[in-house]
């Protein structure tokens, strides 16, 4: 005689749990039935741009669904940085870290539309790569050690060209000033592709930029190869000096992985981790990342939570000691 009301009391139940958990959670397992936003913080062809489309090319494939390019270039990546934070955590929309957007960026402007660790759940830490001082053929130096001669016995005249204020190329510049006592003018890009550009037509004679999108001019003999920001040689171009070879001590990189905007499922979460995993070890990304002088790494969330940690402790002591900032 009690069956039916405790049916009912069951259902209802079952309901309400059904109701209470978000909708995003509940699609988790079908995930994903349409195509996926990667907002890239830099115009395409730079050095961003390049290693997110070659890892978006293989984890489409295993995801089933296409993972679309959202080139927002602007503010050193705050711009596309903060368009991520503020999409919808449901899977659909990934970003693509910097060492600049969560990094460098939160300790170099007083003020950013977004928080790098409060904003965003870390998936994976994609890659690491060197960037490197290149110059056009007509600049005079074609060494480090020339660069900062020449620098220095002319302060203020040499331009040097970066993806923007905060990139890690602009940091590594400011870092190289700091520690020689050089004085060059800083000219910022909209991203790493339109400063290549004009360095190779001329218009600026020396840049600070990621090895993987300056090694094809490297190669052809566009521009010359300075020096390496890493403490050693890449393995990719080991004929390439470092930067600390002249200026003991001297180190940048740059990081690149991917988060989503907080809130995103853990189911979703774990799925996108296992997925850029996989990609990270297909020969075809191994082999491309190689030609470009970047390093696969892959991990857990947490690895990457520790990169993010890590690196705004390091940037912070940075831009104290450089004295850098942007209002």
């Amino acid at each position: 005689m009690f069956v039916r009301p405790i049916l009912a009391l069951a259902i209802g139940v079952v309901a309400f749990i059904g109701a209470a958990i978000p909708a995003n959670v509940a699609r988790a397992d079908n995930y994903p039935s349409r195509p996926i936003r990667l907002i890239v913080p830099f115009p395409a062809g730079g050095p961003t741009d390049v290693q997110a489309r070659i890892v978006a090319q293989e984890m489409s494939k295993a995801l089933g669904q296409q993972i679309v390019i959202d080139n927002r270039g602007g503010a050193g990546g705050n711009i596309a940085a903060e368009a991520a934070a503020n999409s919808a955590p449901d899977g659909y929309t990934i970003f693509f870290a910097t060492g600049g957007t969560h990094g460098i960026n939160p300790n170099l402007y007083k003020k950013i539309p977004y928080d790098a660790v409060k904003s965003f759940d870390p998936v994976v830490l994609i890659s690491t790569s060197p960037n490197i001082f290149v110059a056009n053929q007509k600049f005079p130096a074609s060494t480090m050690a020339e660069l900062i001669e020449y620098a220095r016995k002319n302060p203020g005249i040499v331009n040097y060209a970066t993806a923007g204020i905060g990139a890690t190329t602009h940091m590594g510049a400011e870092l190289l000033q700091s520690m020689t006592g050089i004085k060059m003018v800083h000219v910022p890009y909209r991203g790493g592709g339109p400063a290549m550009n004009d360095l190779l037509g001329g218009q600026i004679e020396l840049m600070v930029d990621g090895l993987p999108s300056a090694m094809p001019h490297i190669k052809a003999g566009s521009i010359k190869a300075l020096g390496l920001t890493t403490s050693t040689r890449a393995a990719s171009a080991p004929e390439i000096p470092t930067v600390a070879e002249t200026v003991p001590g001297y180190e940048t990189s740059a990081w690149f992985g991917l988060v989503v905007p907080k809130g995103t499922p853990k189911e979703v979460i774990d799925k996108l981790n296992t997925i850029a995993n996989a990609a990270l070890k297909t020969d075809l990304v191994k082999t491309r990342y190689a030609e470009l002088g970047a390093d696969p790494v892959g991990g857990s969330a947490q690895d990457l939570e520790r990169q993010i940690t890590s690196e705004l402790a390091k940037w912070a002591e940075v831009v104290k000691a450089t004295g850098a900032h942007v209002d």
